[in-house]
């Protein structure tokens, strides 16, 4: 479905929701016939699949939920299990983790999507990609990177999760100039090669896709980890969004004003608490429909990421929506103190700290049922430092999050739960 669309992004707004609808109707029929989950929502809510035609008729549709992709898992399976050839979960970092079923066209798809998402982000097949994300445990992630940089012709090194030590050796043996990495251990990796004598901006990297945390802030200007990282090394930084429900992604382009859609792989809607699309640029929900998935599709799924979209056209002349930063999870807003905030802002400030290597972020109820944060911090650092922190945290977010000092043991226990594909930086254990 997605063959010889690469240039759709640069069409007309009104070519490119033509196209999308067709897409949504053949999705649409699909999903009636294969999915016992959507026929019975349709039958439930007397929606004939043939008069859902355009983009513009999505709102007749019920959206659907992470509860709902996990109690009924299995209903969301399309495709027959000799038709299946892999099997991947969700991170389980929010709740537990989703089974997602792929077919052969899924794992083709997944690949054109990041070749694409590469593409968009200048990668070519001149590049050598250095790949530090797992490809095991079920990580959708790691193998969609991985099988896009082979599509697009790249060289891959898949160097895996591991110290800064070893990924510096491999840096300087085998000059990869694309990372795929997560931006604070890219931090960690500048720091570490300016403290044992390795220049960062000699070396042969020189872009960064950076994935799982935020490196913009909501008006696409450098947050306080990029300009850390860029303070050390002055490497191009490009921010990618996905998920393994969407098996899309949203890249930046040169421009780094937000995350383009591939138009012809997924339809977005950023919806507010009522379902009703918000303003252009306003922060709502996204909500998602993948188009041309076989295995486990979902349909205006809604993903619990908290973001703003853009449609006006790009500099670099796609007409494509792009993603803003994402700026907090639905299910962790916090009412701490008469002040109403996200994680990611309390993550600002850690981040802001060289001296904060590790951190946890607890969010719980306190005696009286109103939310309460607790942080945890390796014990190496002093209680000056902490009384600093407290004054920080005031300056910035207005309040100040309880801090406990615990052994760097502890707290990498606390990090890397044991089967965790990447630290538990966020835990919100308020229902449990």
């Amino acid at each position: 479905m997605w063959d010889n669309t690469d240039k759709l992004e640069f069409q007309s707004k009104e070519e490119i929701k033509a196209f999308q609808s067709i897409a949504l109707q053949k999705q649409i029929s699909y999903l009636y016939a294969n999915s016992p989950f959507y026929k019975n929502l349709f039958n439930t809510h007397n929606i004939n699949p043939s008069t859902i035609k355009s983009v513009s008729d999505l709102s007749q549709i019920p959206t659907t939920s992470k509860t709902d992709l996990d109690k009924n898992n299995s209903s969301f399976q399309c495709v027959a299990t000799n038709k299946i050839v892999e099997y991947v979960t969700t991170s389980g970092t929010i709740g537990n983790s989703i089974i997602i079923a792929l077919t052969k066209n899924d794992l083709d798809r997944l690949a054109y999507n990041e070749k694409r998402s590469l593409e968009i982000a200048g990668v070519t097949s001149n590049d050598i990609v250095q790949l530090t994300t797992t490809l095991d445990k079920m990580f959708m992630a790691g193998m969609a990177y991985y099988t896009g940089a082979i599509s697009l012709g790249a060289s891959v090194i898949r160097s895996g999760i591991s110290n800064p030590s070893p990924q510096w050796k491999i840096i300087s043996r085998f000059n990869p100039t694309v990372t795929i990495t997560v931006p604070s251990f890219l931090y960690k990796l500048a720091k570490f090669g300016s403290s044992n004598n390795i220049s960062p901006n000699d070396s042969s990297l020189k872009k960064a896709i950076c994935i799982g945390e935020p490196i913009r802030n909501k008006n696409f200007t450098p947050n306080k980890l990029q300009q850390k990282i860029n303070s050390q090394w002055n490497i191009e930084l490009y921010s990618t969004y996905a998920s393994t429900e969407m098996m899309t992604a949203f890249t930046e382009c040169r421009a780094q004003k937000g995350g383009h859609q591939l138009p012809e792989l997924i339809i977005v809607e950023i919806l507010n608490d009522n379902g009703t699309p918000v303003a252009d640029g306003q922060l709502g929900e996204v909500t998602v429909t993948p188009l041309g998935v076989e295995g486990t599709p979902v349909l205006r799924y809604q993903t619990g990421d908290l973001a703003r979209a853009y449609f006006d056209k790009c500099e670099c002349g796609r007409n494509t929506l792009r993603l803003g930063p994402v700026e907090g999870r639905k299910n962790q807003m916090i009412k701490f103190k008469g002040t109403t905030l996200f994680p990611q802002s309390i993550e600002e400030v850690l981040q802001s700290f060289d001296e904060i290597g590790n951190y946890v972020i607890e969010i719980s109820k306190n005696t009286i049922d109103t939310d309460n944060i607790r942080i945890y911090i390796a014990d190496d650092l002093s209680d000056q430092f902490v009384k600093n922190l407290k004054l920080e945290f005031a300056d910035n977010i207005r309040v100040t999050p309880e801090i406990e000092k615990v052994s760097t043991s502890i707290l990498a226990k606390m990090l890397y739960t044991e089967g965790a594909r990447k630290p538990m930086k966020i835990r919100d254990i308020r229902i449990n």
